[in-house]
C-alpha cells in the first residue's frame, strides 16, 4: 500500500534534484513548439487559406478567388452538375421558389446555360462563369440535351446524373458557397423520371444537410445574441454564482435552489418541446418535416426521463449533498482569501485562445498545400484538391502539437491552483494568504514545475494521438465494410478512452502532490497513487459528491442562461429563424463551458484541501495538524455517515 508521508510541505521548489524525464520533456516541448512554428511559417508562405474556404469547379478553378491565373472573384458559389462532384461557379445560387421547383428545359452545363424553347426561367436568373477556355469542355445541343425529359434523362448530356449537364433546380445555400438541390425539386425529378433517389446520387440537400443548412443560417442570423448570452451573460452569471459560493451563509440555499430550479427547467423545456411538436403536427398544411416533428417529440421524452433521473438522484444523495457542502464551504473560505483566483480561468482561457488562433491559422494554411488531381470518368472529367503525403504527415504532427500544448496549458493551471490552495491550507495564520499568493504560485510553477506539466501532458497527448489514429482506422474499416475490424477497433477506442480518463485523474492528483511537496512528476504520481489507494473510500466518495454539487451549479448556469436567451431571441427574431433550437443549444454549450471554467476552481480546491488533510494527518499529530476545527468536525461527521450507510 506504500509507506505514509513523512516529508513536510515545500512550496519553494523540488525537495531533491529534478528528474531527467521532466527536463527532457521540457526540452522536447520547446523543440516541438519551434518545429510547429517553422512548419506554420512555411505553410503561410506556400499555402493559400482561401483554397480551403472556397469550392473547386470541374475545371480546377476556385470559385470566389483568383487561382492559377483564372479569376473567379465574381462567381463565389458552386452548383454541382453530376454525382462525381463536378460543378460550375455561379454568382448566386439558382432559385425556383415555387412548384415544380425544376425547369426541365433549362440545363446548367460545363459550357454555361443551355435552354430549350419552353424554358420558363430567364437566362439572367442563373449567371455562370465563362468556361470557353476550359479543358475537356463539353457543350449541349438538341441531341445531347433534348428538351423532352423522358429522352434527356438518359441522354449523353445529363447521363442520369453522371454527365456534363443537369436541369436547373431550386437550390439552397449551404455553408455560404455550396448550392445544393432542394429536396422538393429532387422529389419532382423522381416523379418525372421514375428514378430512385439512391440511384440518382446528385448533390442534393438531404434531411441532414437541410438541417445543417437551416442551423447555419439560424446561427448566422442570431450570431450577436449568441455572443451576448453565450459568452458575456454566462460569464457574468458564472462569476456571480462562484462569488456567492464564497459565503457559507448562502451556500446551502444556493445549492438546493439550483437543484430544484434545474429540475424545473428540465421539465419545463420538455413540456414546451412536447407542446410545440403537437402544434407542428396539427398544422394544415404541415410546414415542418416528419423527421423534425419526430425528433422534437423524442427530445421532449428524453428531457422527461432526464428530469425523473435527476429527481431520484437528488433523493438518494440528499444526505451526501448536505455533507459535501461543508467541504465546498472550506473551498469557499480558501477562495475568499484569494479573491483574484476567480479570474485565473479567464487568464488561462485567454492563453489557450491565443494558441488556438495561431494553431488554426497554421492548420488552414497547411491544409491548402495540396495539389489538383484530375479524375477521368470517360464522358466527363472533374478535378479535386487533394492533400499530398507531406501535408498529411505534417497534419498529424500539427494535431499532436495541439493535443500536447492544450493539455500542457491545463496542467499548468491545475498546478498553479493546487499550489494556491495548498499554501492556504498549510498556513496557520490564514490572514497571511491573499491574492499575492497567486503571483508567487505562478512564479514557483514556471520556475520549478514546467517539466512536471510537460511530462504529464505528454502522456495524455500520446493517448489522444493513439485514439485519433484508431478513429482514422475506424473510418477506413467502415469504407471497406469490415464489421469485424469495426468491432475490434471500437473496443480499442473504448479501452483507450477509459485509459485516458484514468491518466487524467492520476495526473491531477500528481499535480496536487507536486504543489504540496515540490516533487517531480514520477515521484508525485507514485505518491498520489499510493495515497489514493490508502484512502480510496474517503477520497472517492467525497470527490464524487462534491463534484455532483458543483455539477448542479454548472447545469443551473447553463440552463438559466439558455432559458433567458431563448425568450429574448424569440421576442427579437422569432419569425426570422427556422428554429430557435440551434442557437439555444449553442448558447447552452457555451454557458456550460464558462460555468465549468469558473466552478472548476472550487473542484480543484476541494480535491487539494482533501489531499492536504490526508497528508496532514499522516505527517502531523494532534495540535500540530494544520486542519482547522470546522474541517476536522466535518470529516468526522462525514466518515460516521458513510459507516452508517455501509452498515445499513
Amino acid at each position: 500500500m506504500g509507506k505514509k508521508l513523512e516529508a513536510p510541505p515545500d512550496f519553494e521548489g523540488p525537495t531533491g534534484q529534478r528528474e531527467c524525464t521532466d527536463i527532457f520533456c521540457t526540452v522536447l516541448l520547446m523543440a516541438t513548439w519551434i518545429a510547429m512554428t517553422a512548419l506554420g511559417l512555411y505553410a503561410w508562405r506556400a499555402g493559400d487559406y482561401r483554397i480551403i474556404l472556397h469550392p473547386m469547379d470541374y475545371d480546377g478553378n476556385i470559385c470566389g478567388i483568383e487561382f492559377n491565373g483564372v479569376d473567379m472573384t465574381e462567381y463565389p458559389r458552386i452548383v454541382y452538375i453530376n454525382s462525381y462532384g463536378g460543378g460550375v461557379c455561379v454568382k448566386e445560387c439558382p432559385s425556383i421558389p415555387d412548384s415544380p421547383y425544376i425547369d426541365t428545359n433549362t440545363f446548367i452545363t460545363f459550357d454555361g446555360l443551355y435552354q430549350g424553347e419552353d424554358a420558363f426561367i430567364s437566362a439572367d436568373d442563373i449567371q455562370i462563369a465563362d468556361y470557353s477556355n476550359a479543358e475537356n469542355l463539353r457543350s449541349c445541343d438538341e441531341d445531347s440535351c433534348p428538351t423532352n425529359i423522358a429522352q434527356s434523362w438518359t441522354s449523353s448530356g445529363v447521363g442520369e446524373g453522371k454527365g456534363y449537364a443537369f436541369y436547373a433546380v431550386d437550390t439552397m445555400k449551404v455553408f455560404g458557397t455550396r448550392c445544393l438541390a432542394n429536396p422538393l425539386a429532387i422529389d419532382q425529378l423522381e416523379s418525372l423520371t421514375d428514378v430512385n433517389r439512391v440511384e440518382l446520387e446528385i448533390e442534393a440537400v438531404s434531411e441532414i444537410e437541410n438541417f445543417l443548412g437551416n442551423l447555419y443560417g439560424d446561427i448566422y442570423q442570431s450570431r450577436n445574441y449568441i455572443f451576448l448570452f453565450g459568452f458575456l451573460a454566462s460569464v457574468v452569471l458564472a462569476f456571480t454564482y462562484s462569488q456567492l459560493l464564497r459565503f457559507p451563509a448562502v451556500l446551502s440555499i444556493m445549492v438546493w435552489s439550483s437543484v430544484f430550479a434545474t429540475i424545473g427547467i428540465i421539465f419545463a423545456t420538455g413540456g414546451y418541446a412536447y407542446r410545440i411538436q403537437q402544434e407542428w403536427d396539427a398544422e394544415e398544411p404541415q410546414v415542418r418535416t416528419d423527421t423534425t416533428i419526430s425528433a422534437t417529440k423524442w427530445f421532449s421524452y428524453i428531457l422527461f426521463v432526464i428530469g425523473i433521473i435527476v429527481v431520484f438522484l437528488t433523493i438518494a444523495l440528499r444526505k451526501q449533498i448536505q455533507l459535501a457542502m461543508a467541504c465546498v464551504k472550506a473551498s469557499g473560505r480558501a477562495v475568499a482569501s484569494m479573491p483574484l483566483v476567480i479570474a485565473f480561468p479567464i487568464l488561462q482561457a485567454s492563453g489557450f485562445a491565443v494558441f488556438l488562433a495561431v494553431w488554426i491559422y497554421y492548420a488552414v494554411h497547411l491544409a491548402s498545400m495540396g495539389e489538383v488531381k484530375v479524375h477521368d470518368y470517360g464522358l466527363v472529367t472533374t478535378r479535386t484538391y487533394e492533400l499530398t503525403e507531406f501535408t498529411k504527415n505534417a497534419g498529424w504532427f500539427l494535431l499532436f502539437c495541439f493535443f500536447w500544448t492544450s493539455q500542457f496549458i491545463l496542467a499548468l493551471g491545475e498546478i498553479i491552483l493546487a499550489m494556491c490552495f495548498a499554501k492556504w491550507y498549510f498556513t496557520r495564520d490564514k490572514r497571511q494568504i491573499g491574492s499575492s499568493t497567486i503571483c508567487t504560485s505562478v512564479s514557483h510553477t514556471l520556475r520549478f514545475h514546467i517539466g512536471t506539466a510537460a511530462f504529464g501532458s505528454l502522456l495524455i497527448a500520446i493517448i489522444q494521438m493513439i485514439r485519433a489514429i484508431i478513429a482514422k482506422m475506424q473510418k477506413k474499416a467502415r469504407e471497406m465494410d469490415s464489421k469485424v475490424a469495426e468491432a475490434l477497433l471500437c473496443c480499442c477506442q473504448c479501452c483507450f478512452a477509459c485509459f485516458e480518463k484514468f491518466m487524467a485523474f492520476l495526473n491531477k492528483n500528481a499535480y496536487i502532490q507536486t504543489a504540496i511537496f515540490g516533487t517531480p512528476f514520477c515521484r508525485s504520481a507514485r505518491e498520489a497513487f499510493t495515497l489514493i489507494i490508502r484512502n480510496a473510500g474517503k477520497i472517492g466518495s467525497i470527490s464524487f459528491v462534491s463534484a455532483v454539487v458543483l455539477f448542479v451549479g454548472k447545469l443551473f448556469i447553463s440552463c438559466l442562461t439558455a432559458g433567458i436567451a431563448y425568450m429574448y431571441i424569440d421576442y427579437e427574431l422569432g419569425t426570422e429563424l427556422y428554429s430557435l433550437a440551434g442557437p439555444t443549444l449553442i448558447i447552452f454549450c457555451m454557458a456550460y463551458f464558462v460555468g465549468d471554467m469558473f466552478l472548476d476552481i472550487f473542484e480543484m480546491s476541494t480535491e487539494t484541501i482533501l489531499q492536504c488533510f490526508i497528508a496532514d494527518e499522516e505527517m502531523f499529530d494532534g495540535d500540530e495538524c494544520y486542519a482547522d476545527k470546522d474541517l476536522r468536525e466535518w470529516l468526522s461527521v462525514y466518515e460516521e455517515n458513510e459507516r452508517k450507510i455501509i452498515l445499513t
